[in-house]
């Protein structure tokens, strides 16, 4: 269902969509019911008491910051150097592509992946996936840092150079000499590290091929270019100290601007989130005395590889890091009230998910992640409710080229690849990117430039808190604690609530029914059969059917949840308009609309005895699919 739905066009390819067409089989949905809780910023604003659980602080608008790579006189412009880097061949990772004619289906043979005797991936095609990762992945650390760009080309050109000597080595000796491979499963996609690009790049000879079967010339012509441009490009960055390393000095003035501006009084608290492990590893080195000196404040690093560090005397451990950091949000021992605290904390995205750090208020991505739902995800560190700021802010390090220009430069590069995954998550999928796809990005990352959105906001996929019943349980649980028995309340009751337009709840009914026949399920996909749940407006437009179940449910559980008296302004209009009960006609119209969007059945008479004392005894046989249905209860919403 997802993969026919990712084929849609960019328009088409909404949330509410795929929700539709996953309501073919609720199996998926069942199981994620039975394993999972969430909860996101959205829903709990729409359906929580926030006075009982706090507010969330208020989104100041983004801020955007473009940084020149440096302010050197003639240093390469960004344009050019992004030439220079479409101009590498990267043949280093395609050894595949000189081998001889004659021998080609010796080596296909040997690594091709086969099933039932046919290949079904072929070693060229891992080689050139890898390839243009690796090129995307070029692209990416320039756009992190200067110092993580310069790792990488330094690694690369060490790796060419590698190859180079062992091709001359079998030129003038002869020897049956092997080239080796990097494999794309030995890639670490994590964006912490750079372990592909270490001097022993070849993985242990997974993947070997003798010199002597391949155009050697061929391949040291293109890696001597590629060598050449690398470190054409690598002399080039060699220039920028961090003294003039435009966008280091912009970050610093944007802390100390922070600083000096503070958007909740007394908070001095950043954190600023990088991809990549050389980057964190970088701006800690720069900033954590900088910020001592210049400031009096305690920095901390912390990533998913290498060693934590901080200027504070205490453990590097990772979680003592973040309670230092947030001691109030980590509710630290009260012991410790008074003790030092670390107020710049520069992390990889290992803390973007599942951290309560809320305690500070302003969030930098020092670098843009590719995949739009990585940054709200780190924003959603400080945009938690019990915070005890009152606005925050986010601030974004944008490619120093337009984001078209970023758009078309990432569609070049990347070019139409094969799937490497595709997870729930919305995780970032390296290989891909169709023409669509790209401009669905880019309509993402638009948003993300003028406001903070919600995940579900982005109209791209579907929340799991659109799928899990919890809430409700917990509802039950609650009111039968009380000692309360729903066993003697009888069927048909009903009630009256203000509606609420600005939370999209207009004037209606939502009737709760049931099918008496317990065999029976249209088309077995109500999640909730043998009850039948429907939202209908005042004019007979269905607003949620007996399919979107979660939806129906959250809009009675915020228009019920709270009350225990009747609502005298809403029931006596109802009642006035129903003579107290005893013209329904507008409400049996409303029914057999229900009853209707649910099995095209129309009969009004057996619909107006559904409100009959007697209980229903109509539409037997009447109705096909279904043999009978009992009118539970209704909430009337005016």
């Amino acid at each position: 269902t997802f993969n026919e739905w990712s084929k849609l066009p960019t328009l088409e390819r909404t949330g509410k969509k795929l929700l539709a067409e996953l309501n073919s089989n609720f199996d998926f949905f069942k199981l994620l019911d039975n394993i999972t809780i969430s909860r996101s910023r959205k829903h709990i604003t729409k359906y929580y008491d926030i006075n009982a659980i706090g507010k969330f602080p208020n989104r100041l608008t983004p801020k955007t910051y473009q940084s020149e790579i440096t302010s050197i006189p003639d240093f390469i412009n960004i344009e050019d150097l992004y030439k220079k880097l479409t101009r590498l061949s990267l043949s280093l990772y395609t050894p595949f592509d000189y081998i001889l004619p004659g021998k080609q289906s010796f080596y296909a043979d040997v690594y091709d992946t086969k099933i039932d005797g046919k290949s079904s991936l072929k070693q060229t095609t891992r080689e050139q996936s890898l390839q243009k990762l690796m090129r995307v992945n070029l692209l990416k650390r320039l756009e992190s840092s200067v110092d993580s760009f310069r790792i990488t080309l330094e690694k690369f050109v060490n790796a060419v150079d590698g190859s180079i000597k062992n091709i001359e080595k079998f030129e003038n000796t002869g020897s049956a000499l092997s080239a080796e491979t990097t494999q794309i499963s030995d890639v670490n996609l994590d964006a912490e590290s750079d372990d592909w690009l270490d001097d022993e790049f070849s993985t242990n000879g997974k993947v070997k091929i003798n010199l002597a079967d391949m155009n050697t010339a061929g391949w040291k012509q293109d890696l001597l270019q590629d060598v050449h441009i690398a470190r054409d490009i690598l002399e080039e960055m060699q220039k920028v100290s961090p003294e003039l390393d435009s966008k280091l000095n912009d970050l610093k003035n944007c802390i100390t601007d922070k600083i000096e501006n503070q958007i909740n009084e007394g908070n001095k608290k950043v954190i600023i989130f990088t991809a990549f492990a050389d980057t964190a590893n970088y701006l800690y080195k720069h900033i954590s005395d900088w910020a001592s000196e210049t400031h009096d404040l305690h920095s901390a690093k912390i990533t998913g590889t290498g060693t934590n560090l901080c200027t504070l005397d205490t453990s590097n451990q990772f979680n003592n890091l973040l309670i230092h950091f947030s001691p109030r949000s980590k509710k630290r021992k009260s012991e410790h009230d008074g003790e030092p605290e670390i107020d710049i904390l520069i992390a990889t995205d290992c803390i973007s998910e599942g951290q309560n750090l809320q305690d500070c208020d302003t969030l930098i991505n020092y670098d843009i992640h590719w995949n739009p739902v990585r940054i709200i995800q780190r924003f959603g560190r400080v945009d938690r409710i019990g915070s005890t700021n009152t606005d925050i802010q986010l601030i974004n390090f944008w490619p120093q080229i337009s984001l078209d220009d970023y758009i078309n430069l990432k569609g070049r590069v990347e070019g139409r690849m094969i799937m490497a995954d595709m997870t729930a998550t919305g995780e970032d999928n390296v290989l891909t990117n169709q023409s669509s796809d790209l401009q669905f990005r880019k309509q993402q990352l638009e948003k993300l430039k003028d406001e903070v959105i919600d995940i579900e906001d982005m109209d791209s996929g579907i929340s799991i808190t659109d799928l899990g019943l919890n809430d409700f349980r917990m509802d039950l649980i609650n009111y039968i604690n009380t000692g309360k028995d729903l066993s003697s309340v009888p069927n048909g009751m009903h009630a009256v609530c203000p509606k609420k337009p600005e939370k999209g709840i207009d004037e209606g009914v939502i009737y709760v029914l049931k099918n008496i026949n317990a065999d029976v399920n249209i088309d077995d996909i109500n999640q909730l059969h043998p009850f039948y749940l429907v939202y209908i407006k005042q004019d007979g437009e269905i607003l949620s059917n007996h399919l979107n179940v979660k939806n129906t449910l959250d809009i009675l559980r915020a228009m019920a949840k709270g009350y225990d008296e009747p609502i005298p302004e809403v029931y006596e209009l109802f009642n006035n308009e129903t003579n107290d009960g005893k013209n329904m006609s507008t409400y049996s119209d409303l029914l057999e609309n229900t009853i209707e969007s649910i099995i095209n059945v129309k009969d009004d008479s057996d619909i107006d005895s559904l409100f009959s004392s007697g209980g229903t005894t109509a539409l037997m046989n009447n109705v096909k699919g279904l043999e009978d249905f009992e009118l539970i209860a209704f909430l009337v919403i005016k």
